[in-house]
């Protein structure tokens, strides 16, 4: 009998430390571009913090909900604004008040090349306006952006 060596972990690859900062730089931009205060967060694969700015006029509230909101995209893997219809489900719902689980758009996932790298969370603006920065971000630097 033949014993298989079973692999005891696997590389799990992380957004740098530029990309994440690029990121931020594309979302404070296009913030500026539509004209609403912002706080934007990176966090690596594990939803640890990586990156993270807020602009002078932003309200402090927007830099917890913009870490909860990657950290919330990278967890599951899902876009924050696809939460609403998930915690209206019975068995779904007891989620909803997770602590740091954030049902709102300007939450993504940072895919490269179909693997999640980390999560971008943007906010301070209407859920329109940080959808809007996060998914122009993720395009300007070539990432792919989930439904």
């Amino acid at each position: 009998m033949t014993r298989r060596t079973q692999a005891k972990s696997q590389s799990a690859p992380t957004i740098t430390r530029s990309a994440a900062s690029a990121l931020i730089e594309a979302v404070l931009a296009t913030a500026d571009e539509i004209s609403f205060p912002v706080a934007v967060a990176v966090t690596d694969t594990g939803g640890h913090l990586k990156a993270f700015e807020r602009t002078d006029d932003a309200p402090f509230l927007a830099a917890e909900v913009a870490v909860d909101k990657a950290w919330t995209a990278v967890s599951y893997r899902v876009a924050t604004h696809v939460w609403n219809s998930y915690v209206t489900d019975p068995h779904v719902a007891p989620l909803a008040h997770h602590p740091r689980l954030m049902a709102v758009g300007g939450g993504y996932p940072i895919i490269e090349s179909g693997t999640v790298v980390g999560g971008l969370g943007v906010s301070g603006g209407s859920y329109e306006q940080d959808r809007q920065a996060a998914e122009a971000a993720l395009d300007m630097l070539g990432f792919d952006i989930p439904a």
